[in-house]
């Protein structure tokens, strides 16, 4: 009997003795703040550095407040919450709208400007005829004017074609007076060789009803085409 109580009450003093260590240990472990209060998040700890804990793993911890001093696990500090970078939207893309291609077309003008028997001076509705078309072609790029002389069947061959020459010329002439370039007015001169009226027709050549009959052949035919950039 005397043994196994000298056994018994030895590992008891020795469990004592570890305990009184640890606790010894833990005291003077404790976590302070400035103000030296204990700081109630601390873990107590051994000699070693680690948490003491009860027999169901718990950790102890240095609150002595309402809460139990007692918690499970020994708990690491919680980092602080990093913000999420967030992108910011990017701004939406205005097209500038893109400016239109210009757009052209093509167009044509002709008038035929009619002469009094024998003569080649214009007539006042020759030149409203004419000054019509100058307006027409503003703003035309044309690569040349073509301007034809003719004549009726009355008089010579050569009187003709003389005759339509001097119609055509007064015709470039008036245009030129208006603002076109000479170079872009051809000419050409047919004297009585492609009459418009028909060889049947117009068979008396010295009546007035013949001179009136023969009245489309004494003129002079102008035309032109090219492209216009459209407003």
């Amino acid at each position: 009997m005397r043994s196994t109580f000298t056994r018994n009450h030895t590992a008891v003093a020795v469990a004592c003795a570890l305990a009184l260590g640890v606790f010894s240990a833990t005291a003077n472990s404790q976590v302070r703040d400035m103000n030296g209060n204990i700081d109630e998040k601390s873990l107590l700890v051994d000699s070693q550095g680690a948490p003491v804990k009860n027999s169901y793993g718990e950790c102890w911890h240095t609150a002595t407040g309402p809460a139990p001093s007692w918690t499970a696990g020994c708990h690491a500090a919680v980092p602080a919450p990093v913000a999420q970078y967030v992108a910011p939207a990017p701004a939406p893309v205005v097209m500038a709208a893109a400016a239109p291609l210009p757009v052209y077309e093509r167009v044509a003008f002709d008038a035929n400007v009619l002469f009094d028997s024998d003569k080649s001076a214009l007539r006042p509705a020759g030149r409203d005829k004419l000054d019509a078309f100058v307006s027409n072609i503003r703003g035309l790029e044309s690569q040349s004017i073509v301007a034809i002389g003719y004549a009726d069947r009355m008089g010579t061959d050569a009187s003709n074609q003389v005759l339509s020459q001097q119609r055509v010329d007064t015709v470039k002439s008036y245009l030129v007076g208006k603002g076109i370039a000479s170079n872009r007015v051809q000419t050409n001169a047919k004297g009585e060789t492609q009459p418009t009226t028909a060889l049947g027709d117009c068979k008396d050549a010295n009546n007035p009803t013949n001179v009136a009959c023969m009245q489309p052949d004494r003129h002079v035919f102008i035309e032109v085409s090219g492209t216009r950039l459209v407003n």
